[in-house]
């Protein structure tokens, strides 16, 4: 893990528009926004795209971090970008929807595979809906505390604590009756 002074030097080296920390800054945190949006989409096309198009955002916003915890700031932008790609992703399939209607078509929705358990939760997760999905990917796969979690979406601790919960609950429902 980078040590603070670290990473505020890489920080203040992005402000300044050096290309080498801003690989820095992708090179520690491109798996784990690579993963976070994988485990939230469950497609590694669309996580790359996503992951991209965050890296994108960091170049354009960095100049607006004005300090507290980097990896919160970053993850509320990886949060946005995935609640902006749900969004465009419901006009599409409104659209979708429309045109198979016009056309008289019907289609059936794929299987989902019940392999190995990693798979499986994968698979279970995609069900849960989104604000869920994310919050448990950000409490446990990113890693972030409830605290964090709670300043980033604006409401308090208790409220981040029990929707986690609740999801979490759901989840393990799921994972019992597959």
């Amino acid at each position: 893990m980078v040590q603070t002074d670290d990473l505020a030097r890489i920080i203040n080296g992005c402000k300044k528009g050096d290309s080498r920390c801003f690989s820095q800054v992708v090179d520690m945190y491109a798996s784990r926004c690579y993963g976070y949006f994988y485990r939230l989409t469950g497609n590694r096309d669309t996580s790359d795209e996503l992951l991209s198009e965050l890296f994108v955002k960091l170049v354009e916003k960095i100049g607006s971090y004005r300090g507290g915890a980097f990896e919160s700031w970053l993850f509320t932008i990886a949060s946005n970008i995935f609640h902006d790609h749900l969004r465009s992703k419901q006009r599409r399939k409104k659209l979708i929807e429309v045109r198979r209607e016009e056309h008289g078509l019907e289609v059936t929705e794929p299987r989902q595979s019940d392999g190995e358990m990693v798979e499986k939760l994968q698979s279970q997760l995609v069900r849960l809906d989104a604000e869920t999905r994310e919050l448990i990917m950000l409490r446990f796969y990113s890693q972030l505390s409830f605290k964090e979690i709670a300043r980033m979406r604006s409401e308090p601790i208790g409220t981040t604590l029990a929707k986690t919960h609740r999801g979490l609950k759901k989840l393990r429902q799921l994972m019992e009756g597959s």
